[in-house]
């Protein structure tokens, strides 16, 4: 006589089994979600006690503050310098227009714009304008081998965890992002997506030309820019 062999019943799951499965996906899905984010479309952002962030009317992707007294100051951005290693910020650049960009070697809209960038720093530096990079969510490394295979000759800020960004906007930012500030260190410009030359020199070229007084300027009041 034949002995039916029958399938060991499957228990369900416990509860707490089913909450940690669900809390380990739930945070896959934030991780990816900062690495998806990275190259979007920002969404709007509010006003927030005294720090003021642009609500972009329509989803634009490019926001001037204009006349001069519109602006506000953002806040100081320092960190180590990708190559170097040695502390850089703002404050290095005092009187000076600078242009900051956010950027990733894994972003491809990154990598379109960098000869932009790089020729509208070579054709500015002298006349009173820098650039700073941001490098954002990236092992050091390919940062390095980044800016050698581009020939970028501005510095970056290494940020991986978005600690310097968040001074600026939030770490989900759209990369690329990039703030054209004045002399005083305020928002003239922000563009949430690609820049190109042909939009960029002619801006740098008239923030320069603007008049400045050494030692003096607005109020500190300080401007995030949108996420």
């Amino acid at each position: 006589m034949s002995t039916r062999s029958h399938p060991t019943p499957t228990r369900p799951a416990s509860p707490g089994r089913r909450t940690r499965a669900r809390a380990a996906l739930v945070a896959v899905v934030s991780a990816v979600l900062v690495v998806v984010v990275g190259c979007g479309t920002g969404d709007d952002a509010v006003v927030q006690g005294d720090t003021f962030q642009f609500v972009s009317p329509g989803g634009n992707t490019q926001i001037t503050y204009d006349p001069p007294a519109s602006r506000k100051k953002v806040a100081d951005l320092s960190g180590e310098e990708v190559v170097s290693g040695k502390k850089i910020g703002l404050t290095d650049f005092t009187g000076k227009v600078v242009v900051v960009n956010v950027w990733g070697q894994w972003c491809a809209p990154c990598r379109a714009e960098a000869p932009d960038l790089e020729q509208v720093y070579e054709e500015n530096k002298d006349a009173g304008v820098a650039f700073l990079g941001i490098n954002f969510r990236d092992n050091r490394q390919d940062a390095k081998d980044y800016i050698a295979n581009q020939d970028l000759a501005y510095p970056s800020i290494f940020d991986y965890p978005g600690r310097t960004l968040v001074r600026l906007t939030t770490p989900t930012s759209v990369v690329p992002t990039t703030v054209v500030l004045d002399r005083y260190h305020r928002a003239a410009a922000v563009f949430l997506r690609t820049v190109s030359a042909e939009e960029l020199d002619p801006l740098v070229k008239r923030l320069a030309a603007e008049p400045y007084t050494a030692g003096s300027g607005p109020a500190s009041s300080q401007v995030k820019v949108p996420s």
